[in-house]
Formats: C-alpha cells, sequence, structure tokens
C-alpha cells in the first residue's frame, strides 16, 4: 500500500506520487526457503560395467515455505513517555513539518505516551478514510454488498438503470482485470437482459438513491479532470475513469449517464436514446449485479485512498442508519456512529467522508484513538481494519516512501496516508524493536508535502527504532 493520499494545489488537483496478540494484534513472518531437490547418481561400477547397474538414491522430502503466524510478546516493555520524547525531540523539531500536531499510544494499556497538541483540529486529507472504515465496521456486515439493477420501464421498450451506490461495476469484459478486484460486470448485466427477451429502446439512469449535490464543500472541479474525483451518482463504472485500468485517470462528469450508454452500447440501443428518468414502484425487475463485499471495497479504498469509493461508502452507513444518502446525511451517519461507540469527536468537523475536502478537520486524537481502539482491545470488531492499511515500502500508498533514504519504518509501519497541497498526515501503527505496538497520528499543515512527508516519516520511524526503555 503506497504512499500518499490525494492532494490539490492552488485549488487544482495535483499528481499523487505511486509511491498484528498481545491483547491485541497478529504479525505475521513469512521464512522462506529456496531448496533444489537432486537426484544424486552413484557410481557403483567398478570393474566389468556389464554387471553393474546405474542406480540412484530417493530425493529428499522438499523444503517448502512455512508462514509463521506469532503474537507479540506479552513481555515487550512499554516506552517511558520521558524516553520517548527525547527520541522523538530531533525529529518533530524539523521546520518542514510546519504546523505540527501528533499522538502516540501504547495499543495494549491503551496509555497516550507522547502527543503535541491532540486536540488541535487539523486539516486530515485522506487520513479521514480512517474515521469512514471505522464507521463502516460499526455499522455494517462485512459481507454487505450493493446491488445495480435494470427494470421495466414505464412505457413498452423502456428499461431502467437503477443505481444503488456501486461505483465498482466494471465495463471490462469477463474474464479480464479491473480496477476493482471482484467487482460486478456490466456483461452480466447485458447477459440477463438479453436473455429476459425483453426488447427495448430506450434506457433511463435512476438517481434517487442519493440525494443533495454531487460534489462536497470543499472540493474543486478541476480534481475531477485530474483525476481525483468523480461528481458522486449511484451508479458508475470503474469509479467514473476515462480510462478503467489507471488509477488516476481523469474522470467522466456525467458518471451514471456513461453507465447507462455503455449498457446502451452493448445492447445495441442508441446511445441518444439514454436519458435520466425514475423508475416505478414495483416496476418488473429484469437484471442484477451486486458489488464485491464490503470487506473487499474497504481494503480497496484504504490501500488506494480512493475519494469515489470512500464517499459510496459512506452513503451505505447513510441508509443503513435512516439518514439522507448525501454528503451531509453520510458525514453525520459517520459521526453518529462513532460517538455511539464511545469516541470524542470534538474539534471534529467534515464535509465529505474521503478526505479531499479542504475545509475538513480533525484532531490527531480522535485518529490516535481509532487506531488504538482497532489494535488493542476497545473495539476487537476493528481489528480487520489494521490488515487494510498500506506497508510502508511496499504496498498501496505507501509503496515508494521508505523504500530509499530513510529505510527504518520499511515493513514495520502499516499506516494511512493523507495529502493535499498545504497539509499530510500519517495514521497507523507500528512495532517498535522491543516488540511493543505502538499507534500513532501524525499531522502536518503550511507546508508542501514534498517536505512533509518525508518528515512524517523520519517520526513513524524513530517510533519502530528508538526502544525508549
Amino acid at each position: 500500500m503506497p504512499g500518499q493520499g490525494k492532494k490539490n494545489i492552488g485549488g487544482l488537483a495535483e499528481r499523487r506520487r505511486r509511491h498484528s496478540r498481545t491483547l491485541l494484534v497478529i504479525f505475521a513472518a513469512l521464512a522462506i526457503a529456496a531448496v533444489a531437490i537432486f537426484a544424486i547418481a552413484q557410481q557403483p561400477w567398478a570393474g566389468d560395467l556389464s554387471k553393474q547397474k546405474l542406480t540412484t538414491n530417493a530425493a529428499p522430502p522438499p523444503i517448502l515455505p512455512t508462514p509463521s503466524v506469532v503474537p507479540v510478546p506479552d513481555t515487550a516493555p512499554i516506552p517511558t513517555p520521558a524516553a520517548l520524547a527525547a527520541a522523538l525531540g530531533p525529529v518533530i523539531g524539523n521546520p518542514d513539518l510546519g504546523s505540527f500536531t501528533g499522538s502516540v499510544t501504547d495499543a495494549d494499556s491503551a496509555s497516550v505516551l507522547w502527543s503535541a497538541g491532540p486536540e488541535k483540529p487539523m486539516t486530515p486529507a485522506s487520513t479521514t478514510k480512517v474515521l469512514t472504515t471505522a464507521a463502516a465496521m460499526l455499522a455494517l456486515p462485512l459481507d454487505h454488498r450493493v446491488t445495480t439493477k435494470v427494470v421495466a420501464g414505464q412505457n413498452p421498450n423502456e428499461l431502467v438503470l437503477v443505481g444503488g451506490g456501486d461505483p465498482t461495476l466494471t465495463a471490462q469484459p469477463i474474464g479480464q482485470p479491473s480496477m476493482y478486484e471482484g467487482s460486478a460486470r456490466l456483461d452480466d448485466l447485458v447477459e440477463q437482459i438479453k436473455r429476459s427477451g425483453v426488447q427495448a429502446d430506450t434506457i433511463l439512469v435512476d438517481l434517487d438513491a442519493y440525494a443533495g449535490p454531487p460534489l462536497a464543500q470543499g472540493w474543486f472541479p478541476a480534481d475531477i479532470g485530474g483525476g481525483f474525483i468523480a461528481p458522486i451518482e449511484p451508479v458508475m463504472i470503474d469509479g467514473g475513469r476515462l480510462k478503467p485500468l489507471e488509477d488516476e485517470s481523469p474522470r467522466t462528469a456525467t458518471p451514471a449517464l456513461d453507465a447507462g450508454r455503455l449498457l446502451a452500447a452493448e445492447l445495441g440501443i442508441d446511445t441518444n436514446r439514454v436519458r435520466l428518468g425514475n423508475a416505478q414502484s414495483g416496476a418488473e425487475p429484469i437484471a442484477s449485479v451486486q458489488s464485491a463485499p464490503l470487506r473487499d471495497r474497504l481494503g480497496q479504498m484504504m490501500a488506494h485512498s480512493d475519494n469515489v469509493l470512500a464517499e459510496a461508502i459512506g452513503r451505505e452507513i447513510a441508509i443503513k442508519e435512516g439518514k439522507e444518502a448525501s454528503f451531509s446525511g453520510a458525514v453525520t451517519a459517520v459521526t453518529d456512529t462513532l460517538k455511539d461507540a464511545g469516541f470524542d469527536l470534538a474539534g471534529t468537523d467534515l464535509h465529505d467522508l474521503s478526505g479531499l475536502s479542504v475545509d475538513d478537520r480533525i484532531p490527531a486524537r480522535l485518529l490516535d484513538g481509532v487506531m488504538s481502539a482497532a489494535a488493542g482491545t476497545k473495539h476487537e470488531e476493528l481489528r480487520p481494519m489494521l490488515d487494510y492499511l498500506p506497508v510502508a515500502g511496499a504496498t498501496g500508498t505507501l509503496q515508494d516512501r521508505y523504500s530509499t533514504g530513510d529505510k527504518a519504518g520499511a515493513g514495520w509501519i502499516r499506516a494511512k496516508t493523507g495529502t493535499l497541497s498545504q497539509a499530510s498526515a500519517l495514521v497507523g501503527f507500528v512495532l517498535d524493536e522491543s516488540g511493543r505496538v505502538l499507534t500513532f497520528a501524525l499531522m502536518s499543515g503550511g507546508r508542501p508535502p514534498e517536505a512533509s512527508r518525508p518528515a512524517l516519516d523520519a517520526i513513524a520511524s524513530t517510533l519502530r527504532s528508538c526502544g525508549c526503555q
């Protein structure tokens, strides 16, 4: 899970570089041995070769990779606050951090070991997705799926494409990869429609599942062409990407209508006969497909910091909680869910659930608190979140960080990144050298990401290497 979030520069989209239980977290250690298996030829011949037979020894048993999942040690010492503060002193003094806040917690004991301005609301960027993920796991079953369907229209020869809130539906042919592994296929809808025998010449696209504006406060329209967002509508193909296999492909400004047009084209219907409309109550079902389960979509959203997917999942929560499926309704559903679970949301002000809004504010205390609850014993139902986080120097938005220069945290740090033009954040956990699991939320403001990101990485690396006893 590679290294950044999504960012804007001067209101314009900027390219993102593609860069665990004691009581709690399980880490997996994989030892791999490569062995060549030989048939050892003997040389029994002596004298008359005609009386000798060539023999071979039996092949030795193969040595296979043996994954070993082990708990972190119960006896691992907790870092002392004083020693941790001393170790962090040089790195938190880096001016490249700009306006900096942070919090570090021992996950087992839930003790805050170090903090700096943890109550100060900061721009979270994509670390907002930590809250979205936590709320989704608290409110919805991990096997929850979203349905996209086609029903008969009110008029003869009319079909209605009804969006249920799945932006991962793909137009990639069956058997071909898509941006979202396990996603529903447009081809499946087409096949079901053809099998039904319905002859249609018009397609309506029903957007009633969602309400409110398609763009959030604090978003910039240029981010659509920049590849970071699409208007949030309840049906779209490949997250609205114009190039379906490119993460940061430019997006369409009309994702729902485009989905209808693609369906029409596959059915041999004139794409000019696609328009917005409404399905009638009790309309005859013709075809339907379902998204991958929530657990998979959360992993995809966190690994690649997918803004469209985050907003769609937020609306899933809103619908489950009886709220309006809009930006404001989804934010209310997420924050209410977290409050009901005992989290203190003082200082939190959200306008979306992806973190793309430059007007979002979250204190480091809350982000670290959610991560500590997942890694500790307070909310074990959140534990799977830890596996969704990018791995330093290896995967997702951390793939290209910790791979050069400071490599101390590579493979040991797992964290959600967040990046806007003047804000960077890193929220996750690390196993320190003593075997203690530490969670952290590190937030920087007022500096460009090319300066602040390495400074944040150095802090997390220090948590890994200091020992601090």
